[in-house]
């Protein structure tokens, strides 16, 4: 991931919070047959290894599992983004020399990725990730709230991943590169967008 020094982040606990946040990730293999990439939820472990174990499952259907991956895989978790218009900043009023960009969280974590396909690895994978995302509803459902017999049965239409994180990279492009005039203007802008990404990446500007 191309990262200027002023947007990089290195810290481990910003990094992590990106990936527990993340809803949806793309994992990513480099393969013979070239790169192949799928959009999925994933676990984040933090109880494994310097960096954590990331976790989750495809489809059996899904070609992505059976293709071996050439080196370690990555798997890109994204924070809140926003576009920036050049009219927020006050280099526009005064030079001219502006021009649009984004601002955006990232993280990229790398490791060699693991496929399995044995039921009990499968169950475990599948009742954490569900635990994870029902965890903040009134009444979350259980995978225990299924008939057994058909749990097993939508297991055999599945397989596991598994991929201890070997080096994590973080952007987190916030305005830092514009001067205090100019990201006043993007907190201001931001602020009051009715887009809640947007007012979100308000929030992390720093001023």
């Amino acid at each position: 991931m191309y990262t200027p020094p002023a947007f990089r982040d290195d810290d481990k606990e910003s990094l992590t919070a990106t990936i527990r946040a993340a809803r949806l990730a793309i994992l990513v293999t480099a393969t013979a047959e070239g790169p192949l990439a799928t959009s999925l939820p994933l676990l984040l472990d933090e109880s494994e290894g310097e960096h954590g174990v990331i976790c989750g499952h495809v489809a059996k259907a899904n070609p992505h599992w059976r293709v071996p991956p050439l080196g370690d895989a990555l798997a890109i978790f994204m924070g809140p983004d926003a576009y920036v218009t050049p009219a927020w900043y006050q280099t526009k009023q005064e030079t001219g020399k502006v021009v649009p960009t984004w601002n955006y969280v990232a993280v990229h974590a790398h490791g060699p990725i693991e496929f399995f396909e044995d039921a009990d690895r499968l169950l475990e994978v599948v009742t954490r990730l569900t635990n994870l995302h029902e965890g903040d509803r009134s009444a979350p459902w259980a995978v225990s709230d299924a008939p057994a017999d058909f749990i097993q049965s939508q297991l055999k239409g599945i397989v596991g991943l598994r991929m201890p994180i070997t080096r994590l990279e973080g952007k987190r492009k916030m305005s830092q590169n514009r001067n205090a005039a100019d990201r006043a203007g993007v907190l201001a802008g931001l602020s009051a967008s009715e887009r809640p990404s947007d007012r979100e990446v308000a929030s992390l500007i720093p001023v």
